[in-house]
């Protein structure tokens, strides 16, 4: 029964790794679009709000029973 011997210093810079390509991977997704995804992007998120927005039932603050 032998366990596998892990260097802790190459474990951790691995980590650290990993840790920074997670990060990169992100911020080419959030970063890394032409102005016409950001600018579609944009108008669907208005649009949705807008929608949200109308869909909303009013309250009514008159009514105390």
């Amino acid at each position: 029964m032998s366990a596998d011997i892990v260097n802790l210093r190459q474990f951790r810079k691995q980590k650290t790794r990993s840790e920074k390509e997670k990060q990169a991977e992100q911020n080419r997704l959030s970063f890394g679009r032409t102005k016409s995804e950001k600018t579609l992007t944009s108008a669907l998120n208005e649009k949705a709000q807008k929608h949200l927005d109308q869909s909303k039932l009013e309250d009514r603050g008159d009514e105390e029973t």
